[in-house]
């Protein structure tokens, strides 16, 4: 098994180092951190997609546009063809028919815009993200944040409730359908009520956690005292669905992070620097 680091979107939001803690300029930079992983009898695995080739070439044709204005507004979201999983996948010497599997953490507009860039694929989500994805929206975030244009032609859904032996202490999905034991699912809800990490047992028996939007910015993990800019502090209470629930799961993976430090690495899904420290394969 081989794992990938791919950066699959770029925002560029008005605030700089409020934003990622380090920019000297007015834009911060903030990515769509998504997982490439080559199995040798399942394919290849994609966890989360980014932004797809159609949301760069046709981000708000109407009906029902793919990017939400007022968050490419906010956020100043850079969409280009270089930075979707497709483009870097083939770049890499594969085709999109050999990605055969995609987990999602969540169905965030982020996160599932490359899915149709993949028809072949088997996706892989949590039923209850998957119910509030595709039933009618109230509310001004929920409206927004799940964009059925980037979804609506999938055809090869796995959809998962907690099964299996706990892992870590976290519940768990086990046995992904058509995957190896050693992907599964950790329910991590908050930030939507089906989100979900994406635990992998790598060959050095060590576990990476993509913990999807469970929490947005390093200081957040592997100390005592959670430290966060005031950008994404603010970024995560516009787009939680219950503080309790989102800030209990990120103290708990603060604990493992820091506890289980020889055993699991966690890495979420928009910090620019824990992205660049994984590919690098350095310590976060």
């Amino acid at each position: 098994m081989r794992i990938h680091h791919l950066n699959c979107g770029t925002a560029c939001p008005l605030g700089g180092a409020l934003f990622d803690g380090r920019s000297v300029g007015p834009l911060g930079h903030i990515v769509c951190h998504c997982l490439l992983i080559e199995t040798q009898a399942h394919g290849l695995v994609l966890v989360d997609t980014g932004y797809g080739l159609r949301d760069v070439d046709h981000p708000h044709a109407v009906p029902g546009k793919r990017i939400p204005i007022p968050w490419r507004l906010m956020l100043n979201i850079r969409l280009r063809e270089r930075d979707t999983a497709l483009f870097q996948i083939e770049a890499l010497g594969f085709r999109a028919e050999d990605v055969r599997h995609i987990i999602l953490t969540h169905l965030d507009f982020d996160h599932a815009g490359g899915l149709e860039d993949f028809p072949e694929a088997t996706v892989h989500v949590m039923q209850r993200e998957y119910d509030d994805a595709t039933r009618p929206q109230t509310g001004f975030v929920a409206r927004h944040r799940w964009r059925a244009r980037q979804f609506d032609d999938v055809v090869s859904w796995r959809r998962y409730g907690v099964r299996g032996e706990p892992w870590f202490g976290f519940d768990a999905v086990r046995d992904l359908d058509g995957l190896p034991p050693e992907i599964l699912l950790v329910p991590l809800p908050g930030h939507t009520w089906g989100h979900a990490g994406v635990a992998i047992r790598r060959p050095d028996g060590r576990w990476l956690l993509h913990a999807g939007d469970a929490y947005f910015y390093r200081g957040e993990m592997r100390r005592a005292h959670r430290h966060c800019t005031p950008g994404f502090r603010a970024y995560q209470r516009l787009m939680e669905v219950d503080r309790t629930n989102r800030l209990s799961n990120q103290h708990r993976l603060r604990i493992l992070s820091i506890e289980q430090a020889g055993a699991v690495t966690v890495a979420c899904a928009h910090d620019a620097v824990e992205l660049e420290r994984c590919q690098a394969g350095m310590p976060l």
